[in-house]
């Protein structure tokens, strides 16, 4: 009776245990997910120009809608086949499937238990037989085997009396909710960063069309340099300092080839391909347009983006092994049935005269040397963890939407004014070429508006690439992404 009482206070004292699951693990989903929808907006900087053009983001805008990539010969189909063959990317779908597959493990724990054995055994006896004559007595034994073969079958089934289980299951569906999310988060930094490396193959080639023209010119100059001593203008010191000036240019030449080689391998190996070829690509060509132009942007939500999402679903799951963790501490009931044959022969043995059995029966941790409490407090620990993950992870996205959005504003100024000096430059070059024709001046002069051209080209193709590069950033900081 003593057992009894016992075993029924230990049952108040878990029930008590479970009412008192953290509420404040609750509260945290709660607040999570109230930052995930609309409050969680920014507004554009107070030095942004207002204007009517505003960047309209729909349920069907993708990350690439906001470049025009019709533009970009094979860019589709390198999307596509690194959505394929990315290693990296490649991963992230096991791990999805491998959450997946853990939800059907949980579920199985609600399902009937069937287990089945079958068994032979031979057993052997010896049997002593007394025998007399007339001059001996002696004795004789015989052995004989018999065989035995028995089988039997056993169902059992726990009864989900405190939702134990059914918490299992949730929290392994919200795991993979996480997963499928950090999968798709994967597929969309594929996708932009490759973009960015198809824009950077076309940025060193760019940059090295510069230099090749830069070099072509100073090649001219030594020749008119040359001319000029032979008639008697000029010296040849002016020549050193146009040699010098090409000797640079082929240096820099040979970096920009080098860097072009280096941006095709890392397209190359975004797309998983070995060889990291890409003959087919075409460098020779413009940069493609800014779609949906951008100047100011008063509000937007972040709820989209699949990092954030799947923040917050590994913040519910946690929250669900919380309750796990607390519910362990709660007694289980189980039923199991059980029905077994023993017979000589195999085919008596399956259950031509079998015995079955019912069994009913609660169980109650009492003592577990402290293992279960253990496990609720790391359990809470783990889903404290999961909430400042999720908060990283929101301010992280914050961050990387309003630096974006920053740099469009000064992308775009630098742009204007680098134009503006460009401009100012070709009318420089036209102006000091007549003067050192004339003698008007001298080469240092003729050598320093060049390299000011030349130099303003190379950044004015740098932050055409860098404002292109900075509007995949934004689309994928505002969670735009790719079809799954």
């Amino acid at each position: 009776m003593g057992k009894i009482k016992l075993t029924v206070n230990s049952i108040t004292l878990c029930i008590l245990l479970s009412a008192c699951t953290s509420t404040d693990d609750r509260a945290l989903s709660e607040s999570a997910s109230s930052s995930t929808g609309n409050n969680v907006v920014w507004q554009s900087q107070a030095r942004q120009q207002e204007s009517t053009q505003t960047l309209l983001l729909n349920s069907d805008t993708r990350l690439t809608d906001v470049i025009d990539i019709r533009e970009l010969p094979h860019l589709a189909g390198f999307i596509d086949e690194a959505l394929s063959s990315n290693a990296s990317l490649q991963q992230s779908l096991i791990t999805l499937r491998k959450a997946q597959v853990a939800i059907d493990s949980a579920k199985a724990d609600r399902n009937l238990n069937v287990d089945a054995s079958f068994s032979a055994s031979k057993s052997k006896t010896t049997n002593s037989v007394a025998s007399t004559s007339s001059n001996t007595n002696s004795s004789t034994s015989s052995n004989s085997s018999s065989p035995s073969y028995s089988a039997s079958m056993n169902v059992s089934w726990e009864l989900d009396l405190w939702q134990k289980i059914s918490d299992g299951i949730s929290a392994a569906n919200l795991d993979a909710a996480s997963a499928r999310a950090s999968y798709q988060s994967a597929r969309d930094s594929l996708v932009a960063n490759v973009v960015r490396s198809y824009i950077d193959v076309l940025t060193q080639q760019q940059l090295l069309n510069i230099e090749q023209s830069r070099l072509t010119v100073l090649e001219n100059n030594e020749a008119v340099i040359l001319k000029r001593y032979s008639t008697g203008l000029g010296s040849l010191d002016d020549l050193d300092t146009a040699r010098t000036s090409s000797a640079n240019t082929r240096a820099t030449i040979a970096q920009y080839e080098n860097a072009l080689l280096t941006a095709k391998r890392t397209l190359a190996v975004l797309l998983g391909r070995q060889n990291q070829s890409l003959n087919e690509l075409n460098t020779q060509v413009s940069f493609p347009d800014v779609l949906l132009p951008l100047t100011t942007l008063p509000k937007q939500d972040l709820a989209r983006r699949p990092d954030l999402q799947a923040a917050f679903y590994a913040l519910k799951a946690t929250e669900f092994e919380v309750d796990v963790a607390y519910k362990a501490l709660l007694p289980s009931i189980s039923l199991s049935a059980s029905l077994s044959d023993n017979a000589s022969t195999p085919s008596q043995a399956l259950f031509t005269n079998p015995l079955w059995s019912l069994l009913g029966q609660m169980t109650a941790p009492l003592f577990q040397g402290g293992a279960l409490r253990a496990q609720v407090e790391d359990a809470k620990l783990t889903s404290a963890n999961a909430w400042w993950q999720y908060r990283e992870t929101l301010l992280t996205a914050v961050q990387e939407t309003q630096n974006a959005l920053d740099s469009e504003t000064a992308l775009s100024a630098r742009i204007s004014h680098t134009n503006v000096a460009l401009a100012n430059a070709e009318r420089s070059v036209s102006t000091i070429e007549g003067q050192y024709r004339q003698g008007l001046a001298d080469i240092l002069d003729l050598l320093s508006v060049y390299d000011t051209r030349f130099n303003l080209q190379a950044q004015a193709v740098e932050l055409h690439a860098q404002k292109l590069q900075n509007r995949i950033d934004l689309g994928l900081a505002l969670g735009l992404g790719v079809s799954q």
